[in-house]
């Protein structure tokens, strides 16, 4: 494309970026009931821990197919609605739906096969999900100044852990459903989990539509002017994209790599870890009034470290304008691994949520540093399918990891039952070690992405 000096975009006021990112409170308050339940509901369906993986790398295996997708045809996307707009509204009604059916899944499930069915919406669920979030992060970077990017990530995030601590806690705040019965057959899904479910669809659908309703997107003839675009040439394959991606990006990588890797590993086994290493219970308990108890901890917990990524969010662009972008990130996700560790030494229940700390700053981290450091090396025009492109280095980790979970012949059982001895608290140790990893490889970060150094906000 032809380039020329660019106009400056016009700054935009704490309120309007809050509106412009408000559908992520939604779109996180449903991650957040997925990665605190899926492990339990399918676990009360009858999946076996280890293979609790397997069914876990759906989410990334749909992710990598959907986003560069979703973000290569939304960059040359112009109607009624905008460029970004149609997509996250199309996915937010199919992600209602498929929260709504996930804890169904025992009722319309045809000849028994419960854990297929489950299974088939967890795949639907993560499919919405990614449509409707992908367009997001490029929203952000369309309309946002370099001035201000650390600062609408940041913004991103804490609305990210709004909605993920509401998510965490629902099923808590409607135990009262339950109508007294602590313990429930296996194949039923608990009430307050149902019913958190169905919240957690209408809370979705209503912040994307203040976000649909609430914020403009550039006119073409606007976006050319702010982004210096005189001439426009056709749209490059997904291919020549991902062969071309920029410097940062690759640099990026390594980072993300660990990081997610280690996010997985938490968000698969925290509930049996927890019920196994602090409650005691048997590896077979998944139906006890212990085990639910244990899982309702865990989505406090969870609850706990969203709740600190909200505020240590809005922390980020200080911390980064005092000692730089690349640095900030570094320390995160230090205080993330450590937080994993620690839940190893735990005997009091009531503690975990002190470990939740760092991994509530190791999460804010995870969710706006890499994309402000990202967002000003991708040229203007391809930022949807770069921004979809830069999921590789998320679900490729956690792809990886649920692999490990697999069946192999050879050994006759999956790698996680070889290495963890079908003791879940050494899968989340090893995400305290990987989250660490990723603190080191930081400093293999070398362009002026790392910065952001008096960035004002």
């Amino acid at each position: 494309m032809t380039k020329t000096t660019a106009v400056s975009k016009p700054l935009m006021s704490i309120q309007q970026i809050i509106l412009m990112s408000f559908g992520f409170l939604g779109i996180q308050a449903g991650f957040a009931l997925q990665n605190g339940n899926t492990s339990r509901i399918l676990r009360m369906f009858g999946a076996e821990v280890d293979n609790l993986p397997a069914f876990w790398l759906v989410a990334p295996l749909v992710g990598m197919i959907v986003q560069p997708i979703i973000g290569h045809f939304s960059d040359s996307t112009w109607n009624r609605l905008g460029r970004r707009k149609p997509y996250f509204l199309v996915g937010a009604i199919m992600s209602s739906m498929a929260l709504i059916l996930i804890p169904n899944s025992g009722i319309l499930a045809l000849g028994g096969y419960i854990l297929f069915f489950a299974a088939f919406f967890v795949a639907l669920m993560d499919a919405s999900f990614n449509v409707a979030m992908e367009p997001f992060r490029a929203l952000v970077a369309d309309n946002l100044s370099e001035k201000q990017r650390t600062m609408g990530f940041a913004i991103q995030t804490c609305l990210i852990g709004i909605g993920a601590y509401i998510g965490s806690n629902l099923p808590k705040w409607l135990n009262f459903m339950n109508g007294g019965v602590s313990e429930f057959p296996a194949g039923v899904v608990a009430p307050n989990i149902t019913y958190a479910f169905y919240v957690g669809a209408a809370v979705f659908l209503v912040s994307i539509l203040i976000t649909v309703f609430s914020t403009s997107e550039f006119t073409p003839a606007e976006y050319q002017a702010y982004n210096g675009i005189v001439h426009e040439e056709k749209s490059t394959g997904i291919w020549h994209d991902i062969v071309n991606m920029p410097q940062t990006m690759r640099q990026l990588g390594l980072v993300q790599f660990f990081s997610w890797f280690a996010l997985f590993s938490m968000w698969v086994f925290t509930s049996d870890a927890v019920a196994r290493h602090i409650f005691h219970l048997p590896a077979g308990d998944t139906t006890s009034a212990a085990y639910i108890q244990a899982g309702d901890l865990v989505g406090s917990s969870f609850g706990t470290y969203n709740i600190v990524s909200a505020f240590y969010a809005l922390c980020l662009p200080f911390i980064a304008s005092k000692i730089g972008r690349r640095n900030t990130h570094s320390v995160s996700l230090l205080a993330g691994g450590i937080g994993l560790l620690s839940i190893y030494f735990i005997q009091d229940p009531s503690m975990l949520k002190f470990s939740m700390i760092g991994v509530g700053m190791a999460w804010a981290s995870i969710l706006a540093m890499p994309y402000a450091m990202l967002a000003g090396g991708i040229p203007a025009a391809k930022m949807g399918i770069y921004m979809g492109i830069f999921n590789f280095f998320i679900t490729m980790p956690q792809i990886l990891n649920g692999l490990m979970g697999i069946n192999v012949p050879f050994l006759g059982m999956s790698l996680s039952k070889y290495f963890y001895g079908s003791n879940p608290i050494y899968a989340v140790m090893t995400g305290g070690v990987f989250m660490i990893l990723g603190a080191a490889s930081c400093f293999l970060i070398k362009s002026s992405a790392e910065q952001g150094v008096n960035e004002e906000g």
